[in-house]
């Protein structure tokens, strides 16, 4: 299960970076982080800027997961403002799709104040590793694993909260088969001055998924959600994001300036049918893409009855 960015190296017992070793023992004091109330227990994940540990919390007798980050990124304050803020965004959501947080803090780890972020601990897959398997999802699966994603961000927009990184690695499907979406690291409330997607220069957000706005590096709303909702559809039912490039530069140029292949004409196995649900959550301007994440779940629906109910490559719907 993972409940982090997609790992950049193997887990093992050796060191970590920065020297730090990857046992839990070896973090917070003595494998304790939150003044002693959680336990960690094993690794679950480690990302870019991360470490996550299943834990225990000891005072309520409970499994959690705890996010830490990294203590090399410690002193970084862009780094730790964009970990902090994380859990400042996710703290006032209760909703069954996404993540909850439940305490956040700081702790001295190998010398160095490193904040932490303590979060339901969820047993699952995330769509990265699905996709990874040798088989694409059916479209109907791809329809309800899309419909959980438009539900935790109908909730978060009606809360005035953007997420701007929605990607694979940021949705999980739970072992019970429910939907998860993770990960408010760079996520933004719509009104203030923060509202566009650059710090200090620099795009953020992952490549594959962002929208043309976040691209030029242009204010965002909630119909930037949407785009990268529509490349996450685009890839569930393709195998392959809308935009490849040999670097992250070009993806984030054709993005900007070129208009996706429909997925049928990628994958046989796409239904025409949904292309032009696909194309318009992919439009280049957010005034025609889906304008909310409950507009967009509408015609979803429809078109997973009409699926079931009629079946794909009729043209009948």
């Amino acid at each position: 299960m993972s409940q982090t960015e997609p790992p950049e190296e193997p887990s093992a017992n050796g060191p970590g970076r920065g020297g730090m070793a990857d046992s839990p023992e070896n973090w917070g004091v003595g494998g304790l982080v939150g003044d002693g109330r959680y336990r960690l227990t094993r690794r679950l994940g480690r990302g870019g800027m991360a470490e996550v540990f299943a834990a225990e919390d000891v005072r309520l007798g409970r499994e959690v997961a705890v996010k830490l980050l990294r203590s090399d990124l410690a002193e970084d304050p862009v780094s730790k403002a964009r970990f902090t803020r994380e859990a400042q965004s996710v703290a006032g959501l209760n909703h069954h799709a996404v993540v909850a947080v439940y305490d956040s803090g700081e702790d001295q780890v190998a010398g160095a104040t490193v904040p932490y972020i303590v979060m339901e601990l969820v047993e699952g897959r995330t769509i990265k590793e699905l996709l990874t398997g040798a088989e694409i999802p059916p479209p109907d699966q791809a329809l309800l694993i899309i419909s959980g994603v438009l539900e935790a961000l109908a909730y978060s927009h009606q809360h005035s909260i953007v997420h701007r990184d929605i990607k694979p690695a940021n949705v999980i499907i739970t072992t019970t088969g429910a939907v998860k979406v993770m990960d408010f690291g760079i996520a933004r409330a719509l009104h203030g001055a923060a509202s566009t997607m650059t710090q200090t220069g620099m795009v953020m957000g992952t490549p594959q998924y962002l929208s043309p706005e976040q691209a030029l590096g242009r204010a965002v709303d909630t119909r930037s959600d949407l785009y990268a909702v529509g490349c996450l559809l685009y890839e569930l039912l393709t195998g392959r994001p809308p935009f490849i490039g040999e670097t992250p530069l070009a993806v984030v140029y054709q993005h900007a300036q070129d208009n996706a292949v429909p997925p049928s004409q990628i994958s046989e196995d796409a239904p025409p049918e949904l292309d032009g649900l696909v194309m318009r959550a992919l439009a280049k301007e957010p005034d025609d893409r889906f304008q909310t994440a409950d507009e967009m779940l509408g015609l979803l629906q429809y078109a997973l009855r009409m699926l079931r109910d009629v079946g794909p490559h009729t043209g009948a719907w």
